[in-house]
This record gives C-alpha cells, sequence and structure tokens, in this order.
C-alpha cells in the first residue's frame, strides 16, 4: 500500500532518516521545513506504506572480532523454485551469513559472510556451505578493505521524483 506520489517533503524525510535513524522528530521537521506533529504523520505513513522498512544500528565488525569478511559464490545442482526456497531458508538458519542474493548468471546466489578469522570462515565452508543440499560449488572472495559501504538507496530530495538522475561518467568532469 504505497503512497501515491512521494513529495519534496517525503524525500527529504527519507533522505534524513536514511542518513540519521535516530534523528529526533523534531530535527527531522526542522530539516524538512515543517512541524513535529505533520513530520511524525508523514513518518508513520512512510512506513506503513514501506518505504521504510525498519531502523538499526551499524556495528563495527572487527570491535566484535569479526576481523574477516568473506563472499561466497554459490552454485546449485538445481534452480527449481522449491530448490531455491529451500536453499534461502536453509540460508536463515546461518548466523555468520549476513546478506544472500539470489543471482542471475552463472552464480545463483551470493553470500556476504563474516567470521573471526579466515580458519572460522573455513569451518563453516567445510561443515555448513558446502556439504548443504543442492550446493554444486562455492567460489570464496577474501575482501581485503570496503571502501565504500553506504546503506539504503540514493535519494535525491531537491530533485522532482521521477526526475532521471544526473550522473557524469567522465572522471576527468570531476576535477
Amino acid at each position: 500500500m504505497r503512497r501515491a506520489k512521494l513529495d519534496k517533503i517525503d524525500l527529504r524525510i527519507l533522505a534524513d532518516l536514511q542518513a540519521d535513524g535516530r534523528m529526533t522528530n523534531v530535527e527531522l521537521a526542522q530539516r524538512a521545513g515543517i512541524s513535529a506533529p505533520p513530520c511524525l504523520r508523514r513518518v508513520r505513513a512512510l512506513e506503513e506504506a514501506g518505504y521504510v522498512r525498519g531502523y538499526h544500528a551499524e556495528i563495527n565488525p572487527e570491535a566484535l572480532g569479526f576481523g574477516v569478511t568473506v563472499f561466497a559464490h554459490v552454485g546449485l545442482n538445481s534452480q527449481a523454485e522449491h530448490d531455491l526456497k529451500a536453499f534461502e531458508a536453509l540460508v536463515q538458519t546461518w548466523p555468520l551469513v549476513r546478506e544472500c542474493h539470489m543471482l542471475a548468471g552463472e552464480t545463483d546466489f551470493l553470500l556476504k559472510v563474516v567470521a573471526h578469522d579466515w580458519d572460522s570462515y573455513q569451518k563453516f565452508l567445510t561443515t555448513c556451505l558446502t556439504p548443504a543440499p543442492n550446493v554444486s560449488h562455492v567460489k570464496s572472495a577474501l575482501a581485503i578493505r570496503t571502501s565504500k559501504q553506504q546503506p539504503g538507496v540514493p535519494i535525491e530530495a531537491d530533485e522532482p521524483r521521477d526526475a532521471t538522475p544526473h550522473h557524469n561518467l567522465d572522471p576527468k568532469a570531476a576535477e
């Protein structure tokens, strides 16, 4: 039940909430240029319409001892819908898997896995992932560093919703 049309204020609210979900309603309202009560009504309407799925804290994995991030490219023997759903359900039971994406192409699923160290990942790989039903192969890619991690989507609150975003693909133009 999405709202028919998002206006400039809705987009500004979404952009600000995405940047800082802990922002108070008063601050959010000031940024959006409206008073607090209608701002809260808009936030609730955006939540009910499914634009805002939830709020969370971004945790530093290294601070909790998760020093390794691996992207596992998983191929399945069967891509029948019930086999895909069974694999997705199994992935939900593995806490080390933080993201699961079904892909088109030679890889069926891309998993983002965090582990304390390489040995911990290897144990997960050999005891959980590769022996899982329907898994034909796994290719692991160890993340060296993360240079960009930006959740959500690009929201341009100052442009109309249907406008095509302006992207400059020429690196010299940025100079």
